[in-house]
């Protein structure tokens, strides 16, 4: 297969083709837009040309608005008028799902419409059944005789057209022949490419989108790898759909999002959050200056490079690495979740404040403790408060990472007591001329019984490969702590991983988000939140990562809660209950955003299991396909409730639903009452 990028090491832009959507331009080197989806009632004119005005002055490019019916997609008239009238002229997109009749309404009045492949003009009722390739093919004839007015229609008006797949709504004939895979989603969007280029429409925008990122990162890397093979340069939307609130709906989105603007990929983005939209747009545009900065400091002037990457980009695989001990009943690495750290950031003479606030976080936090603390050693007096703090600690901290500056050397520590409650990690930058030091801390290392952490350029790394692996690969831990030369932080991790793989080294590699891992150094908590979820996220959804350290947050309680979330997001280690939440829309038939804090406040101790709040059944039972559980609205004021895919209750009144959802848990026996803990508002 051919592919998706042109370097997953530095970043560099994807060219795509312009596409018009209105008198917006996107693909083609153009920036990349920003857009978001009102929430109102579509009949509600007014409502909806008042939320749309408060996109744009927030920001926003392109307001999308479904047309659930033929009266909804009449609406779109009124509404372009009024917002014309207000001098708004933000291009509007009608989102089209199951009528091609709204589709054909909707097109006459905005410049795009958006058709998602598995519900126009398809069936999705999850119904097994083998297809013949005749019969296939006949499906293929019918899908043609029912997209086509479409597409002659938006080429007649000059629209633009998004084929936006959705993980969550496969039709059945693509589950039946292709499961539930990226590969489908590709397939089903492919079909209906291929008939709008039989009638010559090229105005099409692709999207790919899943509420599990790592589904949505392969899948767009598999469109683009496909495209490229079909000759297909088509500029792409980027999106995690039903991503929830809060802190973990930006971190899902900024894993996703940025995962693919990192290897070029990505024209508009849209943030999905289960809040009032215009919160998505700060989000996107911050997402959206970090690539374009990237993008612009790559420049198609810069020599790539041309490092050779063993990774499968379209199919995760965790790398092997061998199992670490990091201290008492603290595995890592192997078949182990990752580990979390956190920094100090503070002298160690303020050990008595270091202790407190490490027994603050052990207090607020149940499912997230604090395992490891990195504590910085410059001299002997910082070993003495060294072990003061641990004296006082006791067993609080699985282990401890010691910082050490380059004049501290093994006779400095030599002398050291290790208390045998904790493990003992040190942690030190080597460059290519101290393989003779690095050998020396190695022996140490292993004399001691404590681990090695070797932050390395990947470059001397190589560089350094003999030395390296004749130490081997028990109580090493290999990490960076800054970018190599032309390269993004995720790409140096990959290149490392790569290096270590060439040498034969399969010891643990460890994620730092850290201030120099950064694409941009602002300091305030929504931009480190988000350059860490691109870093580690892009890494562990690769495969990479078995620790990861949160050292650019101050607040131990809010780094260690924010470790535990980036794993979350990934979904590389669960410590709470994961939400799957669709943004409201039109189609929505109770407040969303109201009800997931009502499910959430329920149920947010139910470690490990994953319950799906769905407006209505669009997306709804598809999304749910690694839920638990779903709470789904079927009809005004009436919700359904399902376990995995199945329905089991039906129009439940929307007052006891909540009631009926806990009931439902119970009887599956997946419930257990909650503790009386601040960390249940600590990690919402």
């Amino acid at each position: 297969m051919t592919e998706y990028c042109e370097s997953r090491f530095t970043s560099r832009r994807r060219k795509a083709s312009e596409v018009t959507i209105g008198h917006l331009p996107l693909g083609n080197g153009h920036p990349i837009r920003i857009q978001s989806m009102t929430t109102t009632p579509t009949q509600d004119v007014e409502a909806t040309v008042q939320q749309s005005i408060a996109l744009v002055e927030a920001g926003c490019e392109i307001v999308r608005i479904t047309a659930q019916n033929v009266k909804a997609a009449q609406a779109l008239e009124s509404i372009s008028h009024q917002l014309r009238e207000a001098k708004i002229d933000v291009p509007l997109v009608a989102d089209i799902h199951f009528l091609p009749s709204a589709a054909m309404e909707a097109a006459k009045h905005v410049e795009k419409v958006r058709i998602n492949p598995g519900n126009y003009a398809d069936k999705k009722k999850f119904q097994i059944r083998e297809y013949s390739d005749l019969q296939y093919e006949e499906e293929l004839e019918r899908l043609y005789e029912d997209f086509s007015p479409i597409v002659k229609r938006c080429k007649e008006f000059g629209r633009a057209m998004r084929i936006g797949t959705n993980h969550g709504s496969l039709s059945d004939r693509i589950l039946n022949r292709y499961g539930d895979t990226p590969l489908g989603m590709i397939e089903s969007a492919l079909e209906f490419i291929r008939i709008c280029e039989s009638h010559n429409f090229k105005g099409i925008v692709l999207s790919m989108k899943a509420s599990n990122p790592k589904v949505m990162i392969e899948a767009y890397r598999l469109a683009v790898a496909r495209m490229n093979e079909e000759g297909m340069t088509y500029p792409l939307h980027l999106g995690v759909t039903e991503a929830g609130d809060g802190e973990d709906a930006r971190i899902k989105s900024a894993i996703g999002i940025g995962a693919l603007l990192f290897d070029g990929l990505g024209d508009t983005i849209r943030v999905s959050l289960t809040e009032d939209p215009v919160a998505e747009i700060p989000v996107a545009r911050e997402l959206a200056e970090k690539a374009e900065n990237l993008w612009q400091s790559s420049g198609d002037n810069t020599q790539l490079p041309s490092f050779r990457d063993d990774i499968d980009p379209y199919q995760f695989t965790r790398r092997t690495a061998t199992l670490l001990q990091l201290g008492p009943h603290c595995p890592a690495a192997g078949r182990e979740p990752p580990r979390v750290i956190i920094a100090a950031r503070h002298p160690l003479s303020t050990w008595r404040e270091i202790s407190s606030a490490v027994k603050a976080v052990g207090a607020r936090l149940r499912d997230a403790k604090l395992e490891g603390l990195i504590l910085p050693i410059q001299t002997s007096e910082d070993l003495e408060n060294l072990s003061a703090l641990q004296r006082e600690l006791g067993g609080e901290l699985p282990f401890y990472v010691l910082d050490l500056a380059p004049e501290v050397s093994p006779d400095l520590l030599q002398n050291q007591e290790w208390a045998a409650e904790a493990g003992w990690v040190l942690l030190r930058r080597f460059s290519v001329g101290e393989v003779h030091l690095l050998q020396e801390f190695a022996t140490f290392a292993k004399d001691k019984g404590l681990v090695l952490a070797v932050d390395i350029n990947p470059e001397d790394c190589l560089k350094m490969g003999p030395a390296l692996q004749q130490m081997g690969n028990r109580g090493i831990v290999f990490t960076l702590s800054q970018p190599g030369e032309n390269l993004h932080p995720v790409g140096s991790y990959r290149l490392l991983a790569q290096v270590l793989k060439d040498l034969s080294v399969d010891a643990p590699i460890w994620i730092r988000c850290n201030t120099a891992n950064c694409v941009d150094f602002r300091d305030y908590f929504g931009n480190r939140l988000l350059e860490a979820s691109v870093l580690s996220g892009s890494l562990l959804c690769d495969g990479i990562g078995d620790l990861i350290s949160v050292e650019n947050e101050p607040d131990l309680a809010r780094a260690t809660s924010l470790g535990y979330n980036l794993l979350q997001g990934a979904r590389a280690r669960i410590s709470k209950t994961e939400y799957v939440a669709c943004p409201s829309c039109g189609r929505t038939l109770f407040d969303l955003q109201s009800t997931t804090q009502k499910i959430r406040a329920r149920t947010n101790h139910l470690k490990g299991v994953t319950i799906a709040v769905m407006g209505c059944i669009v997306n709804g039972p598809g999304e749910m396909a690694d839920a638990d559980f779903g709470y789904v609205g079927g009809a005004p004021g009436k919700v359904n409730l399902y376990s995995g895919k199945q329905c089991v209750k039906f129009h439940i009144p929307e007052a006891r639903a909540v009631d009926e959802l806990v009931d439902l848990i119970k009887e599956n026996g997946k419930w257990k009452e909650p503790e009386t803990t601040p960390e249940l508002a600590e990690r919402s």
